[in-house]
């Protein structure tokens, strides 16, 4: 219980703090921590290594999304923000793509259970190991430690004050895929909070500051996560929930409140 709930608090930050600063680094606001294959690439190193046994989960996870970034990179050196973001959305489908086929050809029924259990991102930690933990967390620390350094460069580079270079873009880029990993690699893939939760946050505060969404976004993101959990957990009706179904489920009602609060009225015409 006690790992489960680390982990809705590290999910609950890493991945809406990662968002955010795609959002901030690419000036979009679409920008999210799965729109240029991080995630998918966290899958498919999870999956990987779930059906080979080469590696650790985490490390697999890591391994992979580590490759996706240096991708991502150097495709920023040759197209604009709005093709990137296209192409990682067409490359994270290849990655999931490769995903599948690994998934889909596992050697046991228990291993495809397993993987399938960790995709739903239930928190239940199948198959993870110490040494994983202590990874995860050491992701966490970095990834988290370089947003909170670099937070006042993202604020003056999304407010247009200044422009990132682009080995600066391929630092951010690590340091994003490190809070991915954190969570993803140990939870599997959790929708919404990562795009969601940081549009939400801008929407309720007008600031440009970064560091006031890392802490609306967190806070949020960990107590939306939390909200799930328990209702997985202790108001499941008898079936198996998946975290990240049922938190999308649960807050599309609230997020389509907001933005529709949040939306400037038209003129009338006359």
């Amino acid at each position: 219980m006690f790992f489960s709930l680390l982990y809705v608090l590290i999910s609950g930050i890493a991945l809406p703090v990662g968002g955010i600063q795609m959002q901030y680094l690419w000036r979009n606001q679409l920008g999210d921590v799965y729109s240029l294959g991080l995630g998918s690439a966290a899958c498919l190193g999870a999956a990987a290594a779930t059906m080979s046994g080469w590696c650790s989960l985490t490390v697999g996870s890591f391994i992979c999304t580590l490759i996706c970034t240096l991708v991502c990179f150097l495709v920023t050196l040759k197209v604009n923000t709005q093709q990137l973001i296209t192409f990682g959305i067409l490359f994270g489908t290849f990655i999931g793509s490769l995903g599948t086929i690994v998934v889909t050809n596992a050697p046991t029924g228990d291993l495809l259970k397993q993987y399938y259990l960790w995709g739903a991102a239930n928190f239940r930690l199948e198959g993870v190991k110490t040494g994983d933990i202590i990874f995860s967390l050491s992701l966490f620390a970095v990834g988290l430690a370089a947003a909170i350094w670099k937070a006042g460069t993202l604020t003056r580079h999304f407010r247009g004050e200044t422009e990132i270079p682009n080995l600066g873009k391929a630092l951010l880029l690590l340091a994003i895929m490190c809070l991915v990993t954190s969570s993803v690699s140990m939870c599997g893939p959790i929708g919404f909070i990562s795009l969601g939760v940081p549009n939400l946050s801008r929407l309720i505060c007008k600031s440009t500051d970064i560091r006031k969404h890392y802490m609306i976004s967190s806070a949020m993101g960990t107590g939306l996560l939390l909200v799930t959990f328990l209702v997985v957990k202790y108001v499941n009706f008898g079936i198996y929930l998946p975290i990240s179904a049922t938190m999308a489920i649960l807050a599309l009602p609230l997020m389509a409140l907001i933005f529709i609060k949040g939306s400037p009225k038209t003129a009338e015409t006359s």
